[in-house]
């Protein structure tokens, strides 16, 4: 009779870096701290990604964690049986966009435009 005994474990964590370094992360709505971070996770999938960063556009998207192929049946049993920890690490780069303020002409431009919006829409 063979006894299998689950003795190993996976940890998984995901690594989210940007250039430049410092920013928030927020993932799927919770704040994880500050780029570079690293995180635990227990499932694979998609994930909402938000990163701000003084001085920099808000960049927000979203990444799908794709489950490697020993995840899947028949090979997950393999995880079952194998008794040494393992870790799963991935890892997530962005690169951020500075901020470029707008030019004094394009200010004047987009208040003339709010302008002669207002007066077409009160009738003035």
């Amino acid at each position: 009779m063979l006894l299998v005994c689950g003795c190993g474990s996976v940890q998984r964590e995901l690594t989210i870096k940007t250039q430049p370094a410092g920013a928030v992360v927020i993932l799927n709505d919770e704040e994880i701290g500050t780029s570079p971070v690293t995180v635990a996770f227990n499932w694979y999938g998609d994930y909402n990604v938000r990163i701000s960063l003084d001085g920099y556009e808000t960049l927000i998207t979203h990444r799908d964690l794709k489950a490697p192929w020993y995840d899947y049946p028949p090979f997950d049993l393999l995880r079952v049986i194998w008794p040494a920890k393992t870790t799963d690490s991935y890892e997530w780069a962005f690169d951020l966009k500075e901020v470029t303020p707008p030019t004094r002409e394009e200010l004047i431009r987009s208040a003339t435009e709010l302008m002669q919006d207002h007066k077409t829409r009160t009738g003035q």
